[in-house]
């Protein structure tokens, strides 16, 4: 790599607009993606049928490893948070928290789920409830079933996702001085060749899942605006064309938040769409059955917990159905392909976090708001079905984005929580798209946390431009096999990612066993100078922000000591001399 220091920021910049990318990574991912969006749109029909041809295929054979990575991931997550490593701080021992704890709770939960829970918080309890894979479909057996999977579904698997590539990116960035990239885990695996094609490869496709992962919630976003729209306005009707104004609309709003920046945008909106979102459930379970929720809340989870072993590893294998690929294995291609954007938002944001307490506040706290959320929204529709008028499981079947709408209807004041339901999943739509298009942008400016604004502007139309091309080319289906197709490489890179981390916070811990994974590297510090540069094509070079330097400086040290924090003097590798003559000082005493 290259060792002058005297390279200034204006290197990092190039073209008209002053861009500072990574150009093998940014150039790629935009030429694969826009790629994608032209053959989508002029060759509709052809696309439509090869959506369906590749969900089938993705779904029918590669089932079982999306099921055995879920739980491998979930394994090992739980493993750091009762295990040695949990004292370990993201930016070394002076670090200190940079948002409040309501502050950063608000934003997990916006980032990582969102529009999501609007979508399937009712319709999916009531899919399973009429079509029921292991009870007779339209029972009270079918309707505890249905409020296992969805628990599931949208609970500890989908967070240990995130807190898995959260942490990674978190540790090797703030604790080791890395770019804050996903080529920059597997460090303990590959040493510097991260920086060549192998590390442009993991870029490109963290990139590439990242955005038809969020590009699949917008479009699912969209569809529900545009339902409750329609249930509401009786002028405006249900199709591509209103869908693709209103995709144009909140782009523009969500590209508002990305140039007012992080704390002034994403943080602002992150806080304001989960206190509407805590208005609307405090009002379906007050006016809804609420003594039936609230039994309803305490037996899902301890059905859950009961069930969980049988649940999260059935395979339908002795089903002849095709329930599962519809249903689960879309879900975990969907939140594998969410990873890298929600992964790198929580690292960006988790600063100062013990490893403990991340893992706690990334994967308890939001899985029990989540199973709150399910509970209230699912349980009421369940109430209705079983106990009230019925209607809605048809409903739900013949349309699933105005099903929720359909469930407030039902309910007091349904006018008024319809707009309110609306307003939320128009800000959950723009904290998905202003959060994914830092994340993007972040990504492919080779770790530069805070690049330039005209680049996170263009993700966000793309991000856009990428839901509005996926919903002309099959709607929803489309919308399931772009989550699924661009998990499952991803699926690939976690596992390694698992084993990389480990390698990472062993020789943090004791100083040992790091140079055993890295061949080429001599030496057991496990340092770089890649908080000054980022050495990529040709003569450019990549920036960290003088700000994140100053913060990775004393973790890059190979020990803590009193001294000031955030100094960068003395980070270099250590020389096969010094490395004969002392001992190991890779880790923390």
């Amino acid at each position: 790599m290259h060792d002058t220091e005297t390279d200034t920021a204006e290197e990092g910049q190039t073209g008209l607009f002053k861009l500072d990318v990574h150009p093998w990574v940014f150039f790629s991912s935009a030429a694969i993606i826009v790629l994608f969006v032209g053959l989508t749109i002029f060759f509709e029909s052809t696309v439509d049928n090869l959506f369906n041809v590749v969900q089938g295929a993705v779904s029918t054979y590669a089932g079982w490893f999306f099921v055995g990575t879920m739980n491998l991931i979930l394994i090992y997550v739980i493993s750091l948070l009762f295990g040695r490593f949990g004292d370990i701080r993201l930016g070394g021992e002076g670090a200190k928290p940079e948002f409040s704890t309501l502050g950063w709770f608000a934003m997990l939960f916006s980032a990582g789920m969102g529009i999501g829970l609007l979508f399937y918080g009712v319709a999916e309890p009531m899919f399973h409830y009429v079509a029921s894979p292991l009870a007779e479909p339209g029972t009270p057996a079918a309707a505890r079933v249905a409020m296992d999977f969805t628990f599931l579904h949208w609970g500890l698997h989908p967070w240990s996702i995130y807190a898995l590539v959260g942490l990674a990116l978190g540790f090797f960035a703030f604790n080791k001085g890395l770019p804050l990239s996903i080529r920059s885990v597997f460090y303990p695996l590959l040493g510097e060749r991260i920086y060549g094609p192998i590390g442009n490869v993991i870029d490109i496709m963290a990139t590439v899942a990242t955005m038809f992962g969020v590009a699949t919630s917008l479009g699912l976003g969209v569809q529900q605006v545009n339902a409750g729209l329609s249930h509401l306005l009786d002028f405006i009707p249900q199709n591509a064309s209103v869908q693709l104004a209103l995709i144009a609309g909140i782009t523009m709003i969500a590209t508002w938040s990305v140039v007012r920046g992080l704390d002034s945008g994403i943080k602002f909106l992150s806080q304001l769409n989960v206190v509407v979102a805590a208005a609307l459930m405090l009002f379906v379970l007050l006016l809804g059955p609420t003594l039936f929720i609230l039994n309803a809340f305490i037996e899902n989870l301890g059905v859950y917990v009961q069930n969980f072993p049988s649940l999260s590893t059935w395979n339908e294998t002795y089903n002849d159905t095709d329930w599962q690929n519809g249903w689960t294995v879309f879900y975990w291609g969907w939140w594998i392909a969410w990873s890298p954007f929600v992964g790198m938002f929580i690292a960006r944001v988790s600063y100062g976090r013990t490893i403990r307490e991340f893992i706690k506040g990334v994967l308890l706290v939001p899985t029990l708001v989540t199973f709150l959320w399910v509970t209230v929204f699912g349980d009421t529709a369940l109430h209705i079905e079983m106990f009230g008028d019925g209607g809605l499981a048809k409903a739900v079947q013949e349309n699933i984005p105005v099903s929720l709408f359909v469930m407030l209807e039902s309910l007091p004041l349904s006018e008024i929580s319809s707009v309110v339901a609306i307003i939320v999943i128009i800000t959950f739509f723009v904290t998905s798209s202003d959060s994914g298009s830092l994340v993007i942008d972040i990504i492919t400016a080779g770790g530069n946390t805070e690049p330039p604004v005209i680049q996170r502007v263009f993700w966000a139309l793309l991000e856009g431009a990428v839901a509005a091309a996926l919903l002309l080319g099959g709607g929803l289906v489309a919308l399931q096999t772009a989550a699924i197709s661009t998990g499952l490489p991803f699926a690939i890179i976690l596992i390694g990612m698992c084993w990389s981390l480990h390698l990472g916070l062993v020789h943090y811990k004791t100083g040992q066993g790091f140079e055993l994974g890295v061949q080429g590297y001599e030496g057991p510090e496990f340092k770089t100078h890649a908080t000054r540069k980022m050495p990529t094509f040709g003569r450019r070079q990549f920036w960290l922000t003088e700000s994140l330097q100053r913060r990775t400086g004393a973790a890059m040290r190979p020990r803590p000591t009193p001294s000031p924090a955030f100094q960068i003097e003395g980070a270099s590798i250590r020389s096969e001399s010094s490395k004969s003559t002392e001992p190991p000082t890779g880790g923390k005493t």
